[in-house]
């Protein structure tokens, strides 16, 4: 997995080793990943704790969210809201609905654990090629609109989330998002 984080975010410091063993000691049943068949090669992950959202601020950034990566803020008891702190696809892998795949898996946690929702903050990935003429907010409306994609966001819109609201500082230091992100979330139909 660490592997796959160097390919997928090669600006950026991969998941270590104590983290992702962390996320499996705190929620086991939170983490996902995707395996080659053939190969046995890990091509996919996703990495989920659930929260109790009013105990944060709405814009408060991925360490904050995360515990600094950690996941030692999982509130199995109180929490209600399923909080989706990575999903990422090796790039020779992406196109093949493995993405899809784990956003399932996250759905079908949701609704197995009774959960409300699924919130996450969607890094906007493709902003950096906009920043100079549209302030994020703009950005956001334009893809909400289809009138631009963006890597991330659209791909998450497909799979039924919608937009609550932009966050200024969830990445401080990602060269493509300029450290925003959007505030995304699916509502548990069940509930």
């Amino acid at each position: 997995m660490i592997e796959v984080c160097g390919r997928v975010y090669p600006d950026a410091r991969p998941w270590t080793e104590a983290q992702l063993t962390s996320h499996l000691r705190v929620f086991p049943d939170g983490q996902f990943v995707v395996e080659e068949i053939d190969t046995g090669r890990i091509v996919g992950m996703a990495a989920s704790l659930v929260v109790r959202w009013d105990d944060y601020d709405f814009h408060a950034g991925w360490r904050e969210w995360t515990a600094g990566g950690f996941f030692t803020n999982h509130d199995p008891e109180g929490g209600r809201t399923l909080y989706g702190a990575e999903v990422m696809v090796d790039p020779a892998y992406q196109r093949r609905g493995i993405g899809k795949r784990l956003y399932k898996a996250r759905r079908d946690l949701v609704r197995r654990l009774g959960l409300r929702r699924i919130r996450a903050g969607a890094r906007l990935r493709g902003y950096h090629r906009h920043a100079a003429r549209l302030a994020p907010e703009q950005y956001v409306e334009r893809v909400v609109a289809g009138e631009l994609r963006d890597p991330t966001l659209s791909f998450q819109l497909r799979e039924g989330f919608r937009v609550l609201a932009v966050v200024p500082s969830y990445l401080a230091n990602d060269p493509e998002s300029l450290g925003y992100a959007v505030v995304i979330e699916w509502l548990n139909p069940d509930l």
